[in-house]
């Protein structure tokens, strides 16, 4: 089967749509509109039904796509019928037919130094391996997982007690003015990736449960994800924050038992009776 043949991009673009589904997309979305850029269309995923009564929802970057007034599809083939002469894609999340990669040059904002971490979590597997850095690829978006050469490329220090929600918030500012400069300025010529790729899978809920016999530092890091949990006396206990003590050692910062809103881990350990002697997970 023969390569697709992309379309070249567009040194400095003049009409853009733009393809995006969480809150994380929408600080770029917000970037290219302050800079002056013309969104003709922002493409994001259908309304799901959520909560109680099964309310309709739009995702984060559609509802912001609605306030600033930009017209909204669900449907990847629209971005053909706007006069688009490149599409912005951040984590829009859904495929993109070979029709549209054919047809549009799209420039894609991923969270990470690729080859490391292509795929779909690529912060969390970050922060999960122990990795010091992370960042920001401008990239191609071409028929291969995040295979696509890069043009421009920003880095970011993960700290050692850094969540994963507050990287993808710096993230999303670091990609947004990565962006708007590079359209601005002219896009270069782009730089194919070079090193062994390694792949962000998608985060298994089963992954997120608390084995206590790992190493705090390993812990840590899976608690720094975000959902991490437990359980006490048979009921689950979501453990939000950590830290790792001096001699090593691992204490529970903020944690939410089941049922219940967050709250400082040593309000549910007097709550609880909790002392530390007896073991979590039983």
């Amino acid at each position: 089967m023969p390569e697709l043949e992309l379309p070249p991009a567009p040194r400095q673009p003049r009409r853009l749509v733009y393809l995006g589904t969480p809150d994380f997309a929408v600080r770029p979305l917000h970037a290219l509109v302050d800079a002056g850029f013309d969104v003709a269309l922002v493409v994001s995923r259908p309304d799901t039904r959520r909560g109680r009564g099964s309310r309709v929802t739009p995702s984060p970057v559609k509802a912001a796509a609605v306030d600033l007034g930009i017209p909204v599809s669900d449907d990847i083939d629209d971005v053909l019928s706007v006069g688009a002469d490149l599409g912005v894609v951040v984590a829009y999340g859904r495929l993109i037919r070979t029709n549209v990669l054919a047809a549009l040059p799209l420039v894609n904002i991923h969270f990470s130094l690729l080859p490391r971490w292509r795929g779909a979590a690529p912060v969390e597997r970050a922060v999960l391996a122990g990795d010091d850095r992370t960042g920001v690829d401008l990239m191609v978006v071409e028929e291969g997982l995040d295979t696509g050469a890069v043009y421009a490329r920003a880095e970011l220090p993960i700290g050692p007690d850094d969540t994963v929600d507050e990287l993808r918030t710096e993230l999303a500012e670091l990609g947004a003015s990565l962006l708007v400069t590079n359209l601005r300025d002219g896009l270069p010529e782009p730089t194919p990736q070079m090193g062994e790729p390694t792949y962000a899978h998608k985060i298994d809920p089963a992954e997120l449960q608390i084995d206590w016999s790992q190493p705090p530092e390993a812990i840590h890091r899976l608690v720094r994800v975000g959902g991490a949990w437990t359980t006490y006396h048979g009921r689950r206990l979501k453990v939000w924050r950590t830290a790792l003590d001096g001699d090593g050692s691992l204490r529970l910062v903020e944690v939410q038992p089941e049922g219940k809103p967050r709250m400082p881990a040593e309000a549910w350990a007097n709550g609880a009776r909790w002392h530390g002697q007896e073991p979590l997970g039983s």
